[in-house]
């Protein structure tokens, strides 16, 4: 009987998402790749520093620490195998049980994605980002420069997400884009009892809802904000889309255009997931951050 990740939360990200490569990465952007994998060789029992994704990886395999496996981590990476060694010690000097990892040298590896079942992916990789929300797999390119602290909240995963074009569609703000705030807010009002169409984060907030219904019993927990540029009376529809997924989020920020930074720094999440770049800028200063290179604002 093979081995099935079926009813697993499926996390998939590169290297450099995972730890702070980025000194690496610039010998690679040299376009010499015998210097980097003679550096990566002889730096293999040197540990990486931690990236912009570790907390969240860590704080998401706690969920196994029971001896049931509800989470699976894979490295999926343009890295050769040479320099895949040094991944996986490094994630075992961290202290993170991971087992699985795809090396592809140079090559997109978005398309085993699909083979894995991901519900999430992580890459500093623009291109490998937009290849999987294209493939239909929630995706973002990680900011290595966010604020990071592992160790904060130690028994609460945070993550917040930004609303349209992320946990919803694009469908409202291309009106927004089109026609300005009042049609807008006019278009929201008259469609508040319609759900919003599914943006391409949905399928990780479901994921993580089924995930902490299936571990009540287990001290660490997941909290969850809508941080959106929203403000009354657009929110209604937001809110009752969330209702309508029979999904009930812990925190939600209806912010009229304000500067998100500010209160994701109170919120402290360990990632936070956002379709335009000023506002993942923004939230970068408060903590792990992932463009969603997805929707009208991106096209």
């Amino acid at each position: 009987m093979p081995v099935s990740l079926e009813g697993k939360l499926v996390v998939a990200l590169s290297s450099r998402a995972l730890f702070d490569l980025e000194e690496e990465n610039r010998v690679f952007e040299r376009g010499n790749d015998a210097d980097y994998m003679a550096l990566q060789l002889q730096r293999l029992d040197v540990p990486a520093k931690l990236g912009v994704a570790f907390p969240l990886v860590k704080k998401l395999l706690a969920f196994n620490e029971d001896g049931e496996h509800r989470v699976e981590v894979v490295i999926l990476s343009r890295n050769d195998p040479v320099s895949g060694l040094r991944v996986f010690r490094s994630a075992k000097a961290a202290g993170l049980s991971l087992e699985r990892g795809v090396f592809t040298r140079g090559m997109p590896p978005y398309h085993y994605l699909g083979p894995l079942g991901a519900h999430l992916f992580l890459s500093a990789f623009e291109a490998d980002v937009c290849g999987a929300l294209a493939a239909g797999v929630p995706a973002a390119r990680v900011y290595p420069q966010s604020f990071i602290d592992a160790d904060r909240h130690p028994t609460e995963v945070r993550i917040a997400f930004d609303g349209d074009a992320v946990l919803f569609s694009d469908e409202a703000e291309r009106v927004f884009k089109s026609q300005g705030l009042t049609a807008f807010q006019a278009h929201e009002v008259s469609h508040a009892g319609r759900p919003l169409p599914d943006g391409p984060f949905k399928p990780l907030l479901v994921a993580l809802h089924r995930l902490q219904a299936a571990s009540r019993a287990l001290p660490m927990r997941i909290r969850t904000a809508l941080v959106t540029a929203r403000s009354a009376p657009a929110h209604e529809r937001a809110v009752r889309t969330l209702m309508e997924w029979n999904i009930a989020v812990d925190e939600a920020m209806f912010l009229g255009g304000l500067e998100k930074g500010p209160f994701l720094r109170e919120f402290q999440p360990d990632f936070f997931f956002d379709d335009q770049p000023a506002h993942c800028e923004s939230g970068a200063l408060a903590g792990p951050t992932g463009h969603v290179v997805s929707g009208i604002a991106n096209a």
